[in-house]
This record gives structure tokens, C-alpha cells and sequence, in this order.
């Protein structure tokens, strides 16, 4: 995998922590530098663990399903992303569940924001991936945009969370293409 691709691809899996980040921003009273890395730690944590959790899965079935694992990459992230889209689009408003800080309230939003990087891990297991470098590099994307949807909360309100969805799930499609053309031979 380029280093473009896994730029979009932690980019697209990011999207999600950092549209509840901004939820974060706008639920706290006082945005501070703490605050913002402690939901950027969490996320981001999340979105590395993940993956690895995956990539170790679909390790195991490796071999025996070498020669659909293109499809099944597609599959995956295009369902993922399509969901991601419906998400955006529907008109149903997602309160913030219990604002604070607290292990409470981060671990079911970080296990909830980061359930397609394991998808995605999956994935991983089926390309050549340096899966250490792979993790890192999409904790520390996460990491870091959900510090900044952090503070664009505070700041712009909800106003960009469904268009932060919109973009991940698009780019999470268009990498399962990408990925399935290349091995048709068509890229």
C-alpha cells in the first residue's frame, strides 16, 4: 500500500472521532489543551488498536481466501463508507452522549468511532502492509483531528459534522475501488 493510500485511508477512517469530537468541542464548557488530547488519545488510541485487532483476524484466514481478498476489501470499505454517507444524510440529529471526559463516557464512543478501522485491519491482513507502520500512522491522524474537532467545536459549532462524514465515508469507497481495480489490473 502507497503512502497516499494509507494517508486516505487513515484520513477516512478518522472522520468519524473527529465528527464527535466536534461534539465533544461543543459540549464542553472550557476547551483546553488537556481536554482536546485527551479525546485525541482516546480516538486515536482506537483507530491503532483496532486495525491490529483486524489485521491479526484476518491473518489467520489468510491463505485460504487469497483469491476473493480484493472483493472483500471493497466490500468492506464500501459498506463502511456507504454507512458513513447514510449517517451524514439522514435527518436524524445524534445527541452527545454524556459529555464528559470520563473512561464512562470515552471508551463505548471510542470503541463505536473506531469498529470500521477493524474492518479495515481485515483488509489490511489480505495487502502488503506494514501493519506497524499502518497503525501508528492512522493513530496519530486520528489523534490529531480529533484534537482540532475538538476545538472547531468550541468554535463553529455543528455546522461541519455531517460534511466531516460526508468526505470519510467517500474516501473510505473510493480506496475499497482503488484497491479492487489495481488488482483487476485496470489501475
Amino acid at each position: 500500500m502507497d503512502m497516499l493510500t494509507l494517508f486516505l485511508t487513515a484520513l477516512g477512517l478518522s472522520m468519524d472521532a473527529f465528527a464527535v469530537s466536534i461534539c465533544k468541542g461543543l459540549a464542553l464548557k472550557k476547551v483546553t489543551l488537556k481536554n482536546a488530547g485527551t479525546v485525541g488519545l482516546w480516538f486515536g488510541g482506537f483507530q491503532a488498536l483496532m486495525p491490529l485487532i483486524g489485521y491479526l483476524i484476518g491473518a489467520q484466514f489468510k491463505d485460504s481466501i487469497m483469491a476473493y481478498d480484493h472483493w472483500i476489501a471493497f466490500v468492506l470499505l464500501a459498506v463502511i463508507g456507504g454507512n458513513m454517507i447514510r449517517e451524514a444524510l439522514s435527518k436524524k440529529e445524534e445527541e452527545c452522549p454524556d459529555c464528559a471526559l470520563s473512561v464512562k463516557a470515552m471508551l463505548p464512543l471510542a470503541i463505536a468511532t473506531s469498529i470500521d478501522a477493524l474492518a479495515v485491519g481485515v483488509t489490511f491482513a489480505f495487502l502488503s502492509v506494514n501493519i506497524w507502520w499502518a497503525i501508528s500512522f492512522i493513530g496519530v491522524i486520528t489523534c490529531v483531528l480529533s484534537m482540532g474537532g475538538v476545538k472547531m467545536g468550541s468554535l463553529f459549532g455543528s455546522r461541519y459534522e455531517k460534511k466531516a462524514e460526508l468526505l470519510g465515508g467517500g474516501i473510505l469507497i473510493l480506496m475499497g475501488l482503488k484497491i479492487l481495480l489495481e488488482h483487476l489490473g485496470i489501475l
